[in-house]
């Protein structure tokens, strides 16, 4: 009995001491946490998408609080009307940033791509681009399994069952980056939303020479540069047979989207083009007929007057 109580005593001193020991501790490498970081990270929509370049919105918190100015740094969930009251809490002012939203560079439809197998396999569009090209020949295109859908958290992404192509909605759209992150051929992009929701890219990927592009698909871009001369502002760059417009520059006149053989040039939200006037026929100019020269009317005859009779000489008696 008296080596239980004994060892008992013993272990609930060593207990006692640890915990001295640790209270000490936790007391010498406190860490004071800035109350702000919390105050920031109720106002953030709390999604975790990492589409701030940051984990979560707790790493994007604690960001915004340890930086001097909010440049560069910016929720793409809650856009500007966040960012204003984080610029209220830390008395800052966030930096206005156009919208952006997120296109797929791929018009490979099912009648566009003309299919040469069928992938039967794990219904992923990482697992079938690890194991070979696709279900068609161009090995640049949508495989169509719906992995960006998956991770869309905002309902902005489906598959369309005629074409088997992803569809964005722009309505829903937060431009966060979860479909260029799951998209493991590089389709989706963000780019600026424009005025009225208009854009001009080219809705292309796919880096083969222009004759193996264009029997893969057709409407591949087949780096053919037309669109590049045609653009005013240095807005096209030509890169691996493949043709890329800077939303930056581009001033959205349309020139390349007429110029593009291929319908590579995707123009959204744009009204109906005006049907350019016939150009009248050119009018022959008119030849001045000669006029005839004026024919003198005759003059009336002038009366002639009466020969006056000379007076007879008397007759000799």
């Amino acid at each position: 009995m008296n080596a239980i109580l004994i060892a008992l005593i013993v272990l609930g001193g060593i207990g006692l001491l640890l915990a001295i020991v640790l209270f000490s501790a936790a007391r010498a490498f406190k860490v004071e946490e800035d109350p702000r970081i919390g105050q920031v990270q109720a106002v953030l929509p709390g999604a975790n998408c990492g589409g701030c370049g940051f984990p979560g919105c707790r790493g994007f918190a604690e960001a915004c609080v340890k930086s001097d100015s909010l440049d560069g740094l910016r929720c793409p969930v809650g856009g500007d009307d966040v960012m204003k009251q984080v610029g209220i809490i830390l008395d800052m002012v966030p930096a206005e940033s156009k919208p952006k939203v997120a296109v797929l560079r791929c018009q490979g439809t099912c009648e566009r791509r003309p299919r040469t197998n069928r992938y039967d396999s794990a219904p992923s569009c990482m697992i079938a681009s690890a194991l070979y090209g696709g279900e068609t020949g161009c090995s640049y295109g949508c495989l169509g399994l719906g992995d960006c859908v998956k991770v869309c958290q905002f309902g902005a992404l489906s598959i369309d069952p005629a074409t088997g192509m992803p569809v964005v909605d722009e309505e829903r759209c937060t431009s966060c980056g979860a479909c260029v992150k799951a998209c493991p051929k590089g389709l989706f992009e963000l780019r600026f939303k424009g005025p009225k929701s208009r854009r001009i890219y080219v809705s292309c990927r796919n880096k083969d020479k222009g004759p193996v592009a264009k029997k893969a698909c057709e409407t591949a871009c087949i780096g053919c540069s037309k669109c590049q001369k045609a653009c005013e502002f240095e807005a096209i760059t030509i890169e691996n047979n493949l043709a890329y417009i800077d939303f930056n520059k581009c001033r959205m006149c349309r020139k390349c989207v007429e110029e593009c053989p291929q319908g590579s040039i995707v123009e959204l939200n744009f009204p109906p083009r005006k049907k350019k006037e016939e150009a009248a026929p050119a009018t022959e100019p008119k030849v001045a007929e000669p006029q005839a020269a004026p024919v003198a009317e005759p003059k009336a005859a002038e009366p002639q007057a009466a020969p006056v009779a000379e007076p007879k000489a008397p007759a000799a008696e």
